[in-house]
């Protein structure tokens, strides 16, 4: 199972979008959606949420199509590496010190950063990273639904 995010913001901060693609067994599943006055990280960091969400229901209502086989890993695709070195290095410091960044400023997103660890719980993931705006399919399928659910927020780009 393969799962594609994006998000990102018409300024920063500003009007955002999020969007994802979960592509399982026999089917694909897309998603998306956006915010009036957010920021590109907490639009990154939704986009996952949500993509995770999708999954958990998905594996609850046990159609099959979207659910992981026995041991198989779900490869989850994010272009920011703010979300992928956060979930999978930082955020245990900022756990382990009470939420705190290693200069001892509160982590940003917080928030949405407990909301990811907890949703992450025992799926079994495999984070991967892939360069933004460089033709991989999906990943720019993301961005222009995410570019979509934002003008669909009735916005000018400014």
């Amino acid at each position: 199972m393969q799962v594609f995010t994006d998000g990102g913001c018409w300024g920063n901060p500003g009007p955002g979008g999020w969007a994802f693609i979960v592509e399982g067994k026999g089917g694909e599943q897309r998603g998306k959606g956006g915010e009036l006055a957010t920021t590109n990280n907490r639009m990154e960091l939704t986009a996952v949420i949500k993509a995770l969400e999708f999954i958990k229901s998905a594996m609850a209502s046990d159609n099959g199509v979207f659910s992981p086989a026995s041991g198989e890993k779900i490869e989850l695709f994010t272009d920011s590496q703010y979300v992928q070195k956060g979930i999978t290095e930082w955020i245990h410091g900022w756990m382990r010190n009470g939420w705190k960044t290693a200069g001892k400023d509160p982590v940003k997103n917080k928030e949405l950063w407990q909301e990811l660890w907890a949703m992450q719980g025992n799926l079994p993931l495999a984070w991967r990273w892939v360069k933004g705006h460089a033709g991989h399919p999906q990943n720019e399928a993301c961005d222009s639904m995410g570019q979509e659910a934002i003008a669909a927020l009735g916005v000018r780009r400014g």
